[in-house]
């Protein structure tokens, strides 16, 4: 599990691969009496454990106002 306490552009060269198909889910919970979100990441069907959580990540308020800039951003649809 990660506690996310911020982003940075990434400075990677090269294109990334291919990542395997999966499943999330979200739900709140609380982290010092703060509300955080909580998304779960579940393995592929391919997995050895399919179905089980296989990463997850924590936002705060700020880190989810900064993911929606990136997403505004990344999709300036939205």
């Amino acid at each position: 599990m990660a506690y996310v306490t911020g982003f940075t552009a990434s400075t990677v060269e090269g294109g990334s691969r291919e990542h395997s198909i999966c499943t999330a889910g979200w739900r709140l919970t609380e982290r010092s009496g703060e509300r955080v979100l909580q998304i779960d990441t579940y393995g592929s069907p391919e997995r050895q454990d399919a179905g089980t959580v296989s990463q997850s990540l924590q936002l705060d308020e700020s880190r989810a106002r900064e993911l929606i800039a990136i997403l505004r951003r990344a999709f300036p649809g939205l």
